[in-house]
């Protein structure tokens, strides 16, 4: 669905002035609040509206590209096949099945043995990675290095030496938990908890693994190959599912893996834009001519029209950052700075002073 115009949203025209936009936004933001029995799309709709026309450099992008030249609105706005966004700073990547049977077996106990404590699941991991500007714009291969609990490579997660197998636990005679009584005023109250010997299993090794010692893990180096997808921004996260601790009995925690991007020294970024600025001198300025631009996908020549102003954008499409969602690009805008000369010989000085005569004669001012 084609976005909204934002001064349509907030009601004001395309001069109107910041002082104007600001009150136009404050009315709407009311008139919008979810709080105040409003729509929460439109309340978002305004919100992002007001993002972009408060900003001078945003609001002149918008007037000259569009939506395109403000990053189409950001990436990390919505869902995409598996993966579970959490926000544009906070996207989690959900790598694996994540069946509802596992969250209310979580809750509600799940299998057939009722009061019996079902195996838990292991720890999660957390972590956090670095990697280049260029790497999070087009993706890339990381891998981790983690020690942590894993699967015990002597017993294989049963718990027991090999060659013996288990036995009902004597504490809770197999039952999984422990019954105590407590004394009160309303008198006595029976509190179960799970048994602290067998872990609510039940059971217990007939031999305790003598690596292990019958805890079913041991910390291990790992190593994972961690894919990171194009388009990912810094402060991201990414869930790797059932990559995190072991348990025995249980299944793996997750791991998850924040990513930090590390600043690009001509590149900065902005939703799927790539923002660069390129310095280019007067006299290509006003005849116009081509210079070499430096994008992340090599250098490419970009045309300077006759009479460019100082700050004036340039868009170069589908150079920017691939959208998280799909297979399309944002756009790279160049932001052209002209710079004045500060040392002209006397040579230089008498043209520009004779061009300044000539200008004269058709009563516009200098560079007009």
């Amino acid at each position: 669905m084609a976005q909204r115009d934002y001064y349509e949203i907030l009601g004001v025209g395309k001069s109107a002035s910041p002082d104007e936009i600001k009150k136009a936004y404050r009315r709407a933001a009311i008139d919008s609040h979810p709080d105040r029995g409003g729509d929460e799309a439109k309340f978002k709709e305004v919100n992002e509206a007001y993002e972009v026309l408060k900003d001078p450099a945003k609001r002149q992008r918008y007037d000259q590209f569009g939506h395109a030249g403000v990053g189409g609105g950001g990436a990390g706005s919505g869902g995409f096949g598996g993966f579970d966004f959490g926000g544009a700073q906070n996207i989690n990547f959900d790598f694996g099945d994540l069946g509802l049977g596992d969250i209310f077996g979580s809750f509600f106990g799940g299998g057939s043995s009722g009061s019996r404590r079902q195996p838990d699941r292991g720890n999660d991991v957390e972590t956090r990675v670095e990697i280049d500007f260029k790497e999070a714009v087009f993706g890339t291969d990381v891998d981790l290095n983690i020690t942590m609990e894993d699967v015990c490579s002597h017993c294989k997660g049963t718990t027991a030496e090999p060659g013996y197998g288990q036995k009902t636990c004597e504490t809770c005679k197999g039952s999984g938990q422990v019954v105590r009584v407590t004394r009160t005023v309303f008198g006595n109250i029976q509190q179960a908890s799970v048994c602290p010997t067998c872990n609510g299993s039940g059971k217990v090794p007939e031999k305790a693994c003598s690596v292990c010692h019958g805890k079913g893990t041991q910390p291990k180096r790992q190593k994972i190959k961690l894919k990171v997808p194009p388009g990912i921004d810094d402060g991201a996260t990414i869930r790797l599912r059932e990559h995190g601790e072991a348990i025995a009995g249980g299944k793996k925690g997750d791991l998850y893996v924040n990513i930090r991007v590390k600043p690009h020294k001509q590149f900065t970024r902005e939703g799927d834009l790539i923002l660069s600025s390129e310095h280019i001198d007067i006299v290509t300025a006003s005849l116009g001519g081509e210079i070499e631009v430096d994008t992340v996908d090599g250098p490419m020549m970009m045309k300077i029209p006759p009479g460019t102003q100082t700050h004036s954008d340039f868009k170069l499409s589908g150079h920017g950052v691939p959208h998280i969602k799909g297979s399309s690009r944002g756009a790279h805008i160049v932001t052209i700075i002209v710079d004045t000369p500060t040392k002209l010989t006397k040579n230089q000085q008498d043209i520009l002073r004779q061009f300044e005569a000539e200008s004269s004669k058709d009563k516009k001012g200098f560079w007009r």
